[in-house]
């Protein structure tokens, strides 16, 4: 799990897009403008056309923010935007960007300013994740029809609130080595015990009358996961609890620090599995598990590698590869028997750039799927590239620099105090949201989404 402490100081760490789909699928999480917009106004006019779904506090929300938020959603999930996907993503959209709005005046009645180049800093580091150049998310996501002011508006309310969190929780992110001595000698108690790696998407809930769409939507979100959809940017997207942040990653938990529904499940969960959702206190969970270990034992073998990936110019259809395409394998072949150490491949990287990272950060071998893939890199030797991975979008190549036996269930200090630090934010943030609803005056237009 990242520095959860740290993104509470450095709003940079908490963009909304989740490592696991920056590494792997190089999802679009942004666009960069040439001239960022204020912050919205709390008296907004709807443009000609749209019209107004809600009114928070007198903050409008309009019929064209909802469409601009779904396929947003969609694209860079890798949800299907076909007009019934999208449809059917419009009525928990709408609840998601109430609750925004409602972090956002919260943000303003603080006085919380978030500066222009802090969003500018944040859209870059995604782009420079992705290997893309300055301004390359705004062209990709504008001729996919996103608007941009979509984009800064989550970026901005969400630096913003990791303000408020931290001006509410002050002293209490000081975690005292006391603290962390009796968390310690918790955790040495349980040594033995299954503890299970969750994710998780939560759907919120805030009106009974709502139930029946938030189902709906936790349904439509499931069928995209098992047909292979990324959970990590699910989650980063839509999920309406901190954990979003880390890709919906909650971190290694044992069963009695569950929901206990959620962990009826979980225990009988294999690997990977998505679960169907999940009636929790205020909503819908959707719960995955990444792997199961005994508490304090749990011995894998983690792989350092180093990629570049060459994309085409269009889908491939592996009956007519056109000339790009037979030009792309010709320099993957090429690659793959010329490259033999990871620095070279870091160099061939920056000279054939795309949206996905040359570094794509150490990975557990037996987590790594799908199976072909994990097969492959547990027969690679450091220093050796592979056969070209040729796959609908483009071709990569990939070398592996080190493979290395750990005791993954080992946790430092540092590591203790970063989940007691996260524990407390998650927590905080739902009170402070969950506040905010009870006391905020919401119009729905009556209409549906």
């Amino acid at each position: 799990m990242s520095d959860t402490a740290r993104s509470l100081r450095d709003p940079l760490a908490m963009t909304w897009i989740s490592r696991s789909a920056a590494r792997w699928r190089g999802m679009l999480a942004a666009c960069v403008l040439l001239t960022l917009p204020a912050a919205p106004s709390l008296a907004q006019t709807p443009l000609p056309g749209t019209r107004i779904v809600a009114v928070v506090n007198g903050d409008v929300i309009t019929s064209g923010d909802v469409d601009n938020r779904a396929r947003l959603f969609a694209i860079s999930t890798g949800l299907s935007t076909t007009p019934e996907v999208l449809e059917r993503l419009k009525s928990q959209i709408a609840n998601q960007l109430i609750d925004e709005r409602l972090r956002l005046q919260e943000a303003q009645r603080r006085k919380i300013v978030v500066p222009d180049k802090q969003i500018a800093a944040a859209i870059r580091e995604v782009e420079q994740r992705n290997n893309m150049p300055d301004g390359g998310l705004r062209q990709k996501l504008a001729s996919l029809g996103v608007s941009h002011r979509t984009m800064i508006d989550q970026i901005r309310v969400q630096l913003a609130w990791t303000q408020v969190l931290r001006e509410q929780l002050a002293d209490k992110l000081n975690i005292s080595d006391a603290d962390v001595d009796e968390k310690i000698r918790q955790h040495t108690r349980q040594i033995g015990k299954p503890e299970y790696s969750v994710g998780e998407i939560f759907v919120p809930v805030d009106d009974p009358a709502n139930l029946a769409d938030a189902r709906r939507f936790a349904e439509t979100v499931i069928a995209e996961l098992r047909a292979g959809a990324p959970f990590a940017a699910v989650a980063a997207q839509f999920s309406q609890t901190q954990s979003a942040l880390e890709g919906g990653e909650v971190g290694w938990m044992q069963p009695d620090q569950l929901d206990p529904q959620v962990a009826r499940l979980v225990v009988q969960m294999p690997p990977g599995a998505v679960s169907n959702p999940v009636k929790v206190p205020g909503g819908f969970a959707i719960v995955t598990v990444r792997a199961k270990r005994e508490i304090g034992r749990d011995i894998g073998t983690m792989v350092s590698l180093r990629q570049v990936f060459l994309p085409f110019a269009e889908p491939l259809d592996p009956q007519r590869p056109t000339e790009q395409q037979r030009l792309a394998l010709e320099k993957a072949r090429s690659i793959s028997t010329s490259v033999k150490t990871c620095a070279q491949m870091e160099q061939t990287a920056k000279v054939n750039p795309s949206n996905r990272p040359a570094d794509p950060g150490e990975v557990r071998l037996e987590t790594v799927n799908p199976p072909p893939f994990r097969e492959m890199l547990s027969k690679l030797k450091p220093g050796e590239a592979s056969q070209p991975l040729v796959a609908v979008d483009g071709i990569a190549v990939i070398v592996v620099c080190s493979k290395e036996q750990k005791n993954t269930a080992v946790e430092s200090r540092d590591d203790v105090r970063r989940r007691l630090i996260s524990e407390r934010v998650e927590l905080a943030s739902r009170h402070t949201i969950r506040e905010l609803r009870r006391k905020a005056s919401i119009q729905r237009d009556g209409k549906g989404v």
